[in-house]
């Protein structure tokens, strides 16, 4: 069963490839086709949104930093630019994270993303009710926390890394998600690698028709530890550009993340989801630094 194939691949090794997702090969032809012509724009107009204080905007080259990895001693910024759009929810803009999307004078740029987003919120919802049932929980339990999930999707952009940098220059650092679930879709260039258990690097190719999907650090916990957030990282070695696009499905920001009822006895203590990504996003991101978030 799916459920049965879920838990042998993410209890061992955190990362796999899912096809038949009922997402519309066009559709995701169609946000790369976006994410082209938002890197191509001059900087001064990505810069007229740059990322704000609710995370959302324009991310450019050597301005995010994966400080708090456990992975390696990160010090140079992620060779990679990117735009950053969330949930469209205004309703509260009290609530951390709450508030509209900025978006780039393109013409068909926010309706398709919108309705990606739309479409891969449902997927990464019906993947959530597997992953519980993967790690012996109710997918019921789940509800309080995923009822209005935080969902986040990045336009990446990797520019070829010079063939003599450092052994420490990434395009993105190793490091885990801290989220629940991502799902991405990347280009032919490859460069994302994923560490086995035994430590070493592996690429993780694009395989047409497929999403690579991994846990996240969030999902780890609720599986008490069943599920595997595992370490990747991107390395663009290629000479071309590189493109990739994931879509990350998390809790509410409210959440209090602890482990499920039926995964066993808790082994992490209760954690709110919102002061952690508080504290992730601050360390992370330069435009945080200057701008923190309330």
């Amino acid at each position: 069963t799916v459920t049965h194939d879920f838990a042998a691949a993410y209890s061992q090794r955190g990362f796999g490839y899912i096809k038949n997702h009922g997402i519309d090969p066009a559709l995701i032809e169609a946000v790369f086709t976006q994410s082209r012509a938002f890197h191509a724009l001059a900087e001064s107009e990505k810069q007229a949104i740059l990322l704000d204080r609710n995370h959302r905007g324009y991310i450019p080259i050597n301005t995010s930093t994966d400080v708090n990895s456990k992975l390696a001693d990160v010090k140079k910024p992620n060779q990679s630019s990117s735009f950053m759009m969330m949930g469209e929810s205004i309703e509260t803009p009290q609530q951390f994270l709450s508030g509209p999307n900025q978006w780039p004078s393109l013409p068909e740029f926010r309706a398709v993303l919108l309705q990606y987003t739309q479409h891969m919120t449902r997927l990464g919802n019906r993947l959530m009710q597997i992953a519980a049932r993967a790690c012996g929980a109710d997918p019921a339990t789940l509800a309080p926390a995923f009822q209005d999930p935080t969902i986040w999707l990045r336009l990446l952009h990797y520019p070829p890394s010079p063939a003599q940098s450092p052994d420490d220059l990434y395009g993105s650092a190793p490091h885990t998600d801290f989220g629940a679930l991502t799902l991405l879709a990347q280009d032919d260039v490859g460069g994302l690698q994923v560490q086995t258990p035994a430590g070493n690097w592996v690429d993780a190719p694009k395989i047409d028709g497929t999403f690579v999907v991994n846990v996240g650090d969030m999902l780890h916990r609720l599986s008490n530890g069943f599920l595997k957030s595992t370490p990747h990282r991107v390395i663009n070695r290629s000479g071309h550009e590189r493109y990739s696009i994931p879509f990350f499905y998390d809790p509410h920001v409210n959440t209090t993340i602890a482990p499920l009822p039926g995964t066993g006895t808790p082994a992490f203590a209760p954690l709110h989801f919102g002061d952690f990504l508080r504290s992730e996003l601050l360390a992370g991101y330069d435009q945080h630094k200057q701008d923190p978030t309330p």
